[in-house]
């Protein structure tokens, strides 16, 4: 694979000069981890189907991710091949990640909600090599899926099933051999790390294109980003981190999987969101930090106000994805004991904005934080000029974590010659620098901190029969933050209702997640005298009506 991260090579030098990229790689990280602390537990993985929980020290996390490192070299991953990894917070993605940068592979995260549709474009335009996938997870049989859909995937070569029985199954081609141990093994884990401005990650975000598209990230960019966050929430070697939200999110990816590694502390991984289960790992693991979305913090403060079962050890919990409520923020505090911090951050950047661990409450209630040291923030106009303080305006942010572009995207990078990247978002800034993300100019809708690709569902609705015109608009939810409804004009003599569409989308193996929850019939669309529809009157429609 040939990855064009056209955006990494012109602030090179500056980046490196500020001090601001820190020239290691995860490889560094572990390297020091079992130099320094080879018995320090290091990963705790709870799978909770199977009610199995596997640990791992930093020697032996080392250990495991040669030999996974070796197996996959004995697939034919090679250096720039991606891994394309669609499994839940299990420790084997850690370990997968660790062996692909032991031997230069790009690992290409995937959400386990993806389903035929969207993984047969990722698999495709990704290149990828070799897909690992559980045999099942939640009822689901992910094994059957991708064998349908490797004909079409010329690039393809190999399918790997955790949990499996044959001879593709994970355990039998890469965590069970003693692969490290085989005489060519260390030319293998030597001769291709990468270095720290190589792609090591693509992961996709969903945007207004009606495709995904792929975000390169280096060492380089993560590592610049992950530091100074530990750094403001006063991380350390000390720290045990909670990581509940999907690793193939980079929320998951990069504080739940690089952070602890970085920090040189533990990890606790819980696959399936149960807050009881939260709870007690919180307690026998001496949990310190999580990172989650606002539902996540809304079911931990229910489950414990309701069992009376305190987290005494969690000391601060990053909430993201959606505006927290001000008596959210006041139950966890009370019933939690816990800090409550609010951020804002993207697939290209990672986290870009957090308050700081002394702000008064009403900063976590009020904002989405400040931006972080290496982080530069603007809210323009659209003429791209600087707005006063309390104006709202286009959000564009200059970081040392951002992305390298998107593959084979590159004119979808928006990045400009200055390196000023356009979230998309629309905010206002503060005198303080404080900014409150305000609305979105990209048509995303989040829900439960899930990206809904609007334009893509909306594509599929105008293929329904019955279907004339249709629309894709958020309606809030004290839960999730946002959830979808389906605007739509009927044919002439024809009906619809929202079980035929359910039906519909799942016909086209779209996301259960992406499917609209709630519908509106219409007899016609508000629109300009262009034909556009208006969505902030059909937005504002919703919110008449839910009051």
């Amino acid at each position: 694979m040939e990855f064009d991260a056209v955006l990494l090579p012109p602030r090179r030098a500056r980046m490196v000069a500020q001090g601001l990229w820190h020239e290691r790689t995860i490889n560094d990280e572990l390297d020091a981890c079992v130099a320094d602390l080879p018995n320090k537990l290091a990963l705790t993985a709870l799978q909770i189907e199977q009610g199995v929980t596997t640990r791992f020290t930093y020697r032996e996390m080392a250990i495991m991710a040669d030999r996974i490192a070796v197996g996959l070299s004995r697939l034919g991953v090679a250096r720039n091949d991606v891994v394309a990894c669609q499994l839940p917070n299990w420790w084997q993605f850690t370990l997968v990640y660790l062996a692909c940068s032991r031997i230069g592979a790009v690992m290409n995260p995937l959400m386990h909600i993806f389903r035929e549709r969207e993984l047969s474009f990722m698999l495709k335009h990704g290149e990828a090599k070799v897909v690992i996938v559980p045999k099942t997870f939640r009822g689901f049989d992910f094994e059957r899926m991708v064998n349908d859909l490797q004909p079409a995937l010329p690039d393809l070569k190999q399918i790997v099933v955790v949990g499996g029985a044959g001879p593709d199954s994970f355990e039998a081609l890469l965590s069970g051999p003693a692969w490290e141990n085989e005489p060519d093994a260390q030319d293998i884990l030597t001769r291709s790390r990468p270095g720290p401005d190589d792609v090591t990650q693509m992961i996709y975000t969903s945007g207004t294109t009606g495709e995904p598209k792929g975000v390169m990230h280096s060492a380089n960019t993560t590592m610049a980003n992950i530091i100074p966050y530990a750094q403001r929430l006063r991380l350390g070697a000390d720290d045990v981190v909670l990581m509940a939200s999907p690793m193939a999110h980079q929320t998951g990816f990069m504080y739940g999987l690089m952070m602890p590694i970085v920090l040189k502390a533990g990890a606790v991984l819980q696959d399936i969101w149960e807050p009881k289960q939260a709870i007690e790992l919180i307690r026998a693991e001496r949990v310190s930090f999580t990172m989650a979305s606002t539902p996540f913090l809304t079911d931990l403060a229910k489950t414990v106000a309701e069992t009376g079962s305190e987290v005494p050890s969690l000391r601060t919990f990053l909430c993201a994805g959606a505006p927290i409520p001000g008596p959210l923020v006041e139950q966890a505090r009370q019933v939690l004991g816990t800090k409550i911090v609010s951020a804002w951050g993207m697939t290209e950047n990672g986290a870009v904005t957090l308050i700081q661990l002394d702000d008064d409450d009403v900063r976590a209630i009020s904002t989405d934080g400040l931006a972080l040291p290496g982080v530069e923030l603007k809210v323009v106009d659209e003429s791209d000029q600087v707005l006063p303080a309390d104006q709202p305006g286009r959000l564009l942010v200059r970081s040392c974590s951002n992305f390298g572009g998107y593959l084979r995207r590159s004119h979808l990078n928006g990045t400009d010659a200055d390196d000023w990247f356009d979230t998309g978002d629309l905010a206002r800034m503060d005198a303080q620098g404080y900014i409150r993300i305000t609305g979105r100019s990209k048509d995303v809708i989040i829900r439960g901190g899930e990206n809904i690709p609007v334009v893509e569902i909306e594509s599929l609705l105008y293929r329904h029969p019955d279907i004339a015109m249709a629309a894709i608009v958020a309606y809030p939810d004290e839960r999730l933050g946002e959830r979808a409804c389906a605007v739509v004009v009927p044919r002439p003599g024809h009906s619809v209702d929202l079980p035929s569409i359910v039906q519909f989308l799942k016909g086209q193996k779209v996301a259960i997640q992406y499917i609209p929850e709630r519908l509106v019939v219409r007899d016609a669309m508000p629109s300009t005298p262009s034909g556009k529809i208006q969505k902030f009157k059909l937005r504002e429609m919703l919110r008449e009506n839910l009051t």
